[in-house]
């Protein structure tokens, strides 16, 4: 623990400890992934997957321990005995700061299928990334506009029908899928902005995860639902690498994917509706919860 460090002299070595861990990993994921590309054989394929996870996984633990050495942060974190590696996930949080992401590597970091995002299809051409996140397992989406589907009525339902046949190869391998429903981070502008109806929340995005769970909803077996608290102030990067934030509050609550949160959110209205008050029906007690962990009634247990 090197926590006794002036908090600049931490920032920057936990910095260069990130781009060294980076840099090292980097390059035999990239050819790892492009074995995989060429590979036409689906036993070794599997055996790169595993390779492919292995080395994603030890970055995100090389990251966890990198924040442990310089940080001496207090973690209260809740509702992680009934996880297991080998289920299927749908992950839902609020979001705070690009800290978020961290915490929630952290905090799942060999618990859970490693998270993974929905991207665009047009992301695959992204010169590295896009190869790394196709050899990982991202999925790939592909979205028509509400104008082209009007010029274009027989594809109503195609981009649906795609992403989930390539959301196929999920059916045997377990996975995680994260998505922030407020879309971005909360911010006091964005909220005035938005005119939202929470105290501490954005207003939720339902089209984002509708679309995840009408694609997926099939392998998806249970939705974690995250609630993230910064006791004090909402740290930056930098704020969490230098040893500044002194607690974090994490609330997990899983539940399973019922029958009616699946269908076609952007061509059934009576579905979207529902959905929709599902989902507000979530963030309320979000909100809820997020008082309640950021000002504890006298005589509030921490959270084990």
């Amino acid at each position: 623990m090197l926590d006794f460090l002036p908090s600049p002299v931490k920032g920057v070595l936990s910095f260069i400890g990130y781009l060294l861990n980076t840099f090292c990993l980097t390059p035999p994921l990239i050819l790892v992934s492009l074995l995989k590309f060429v590979l036409p054989f689906k036993g070794g394929v599997v055996l790169l997957d595993k390779i492919l996870n292995w080395i994603a996984t030890l970055w995100i633990s090389i990251n966890g321990m990198n924040c442990d050495l310089f940080n001496k942060i207090e973690w209260q974190v809740k509702g992680l005995t009934s996880l297991k590696k080998k289920d299927w996930y749908l992950v839902i949080s609020n979001h705070q700061s690009w800290v978020d992401i961290l915490v929630l590597q952290k905090i799942f970091n060999r618990k859970i299928p490693m998270l993974k995002f929905f991207l665009k299809k047009e992301l695959i051409w992204v010169p590295f990334l896009g190869l790394a996140w196709w050899a990982l397992d991202f999925p790939f989406m592909k979205r028509y506009s509400k104008k082209f589907l009007e010029a274009n009525p027989h594809l109503k339902g195609r981009d649906l029908e795609r992403t989930r046949k390539a959301c196929e190869k999920f059916k045997n391998n377990p996975v995680s899928v994260m998505n922030f429903v407020e879309g971005t981070r909360f911010t006091p502008e964005k909220h005035d902005l938005q005119k939202s109806c929470f105290d501490r929340l954005l207003l939720p995005k339902a089209g984002g995860i509708a679309f995840v769970l009408g694609s997926m909803g099939e392998y998806l077996h249970n939705i974690i639902n995250v609630t993230i608290a910064y006791p004090g102030q909402v740290p930056t990067f930098w704020d969490y690498i230098s040893g500044k934030t002194k607690q974090i509050i994490v609330d997990v609550d899983i539940f399973p994917v019922a029958g009616q949160m699946t269908g076609d959110y952007f061509n059934n209205d009576g579905y979207r509706q529902q959905f929709c008050e599902w989902l507000n029906q979530i963030w309320q007690e979000k909100d809820q919860k997020l008082a309640e962990l950021l000002h504890p009634a006298p005589g509030d247990r921490p959270l084990a």
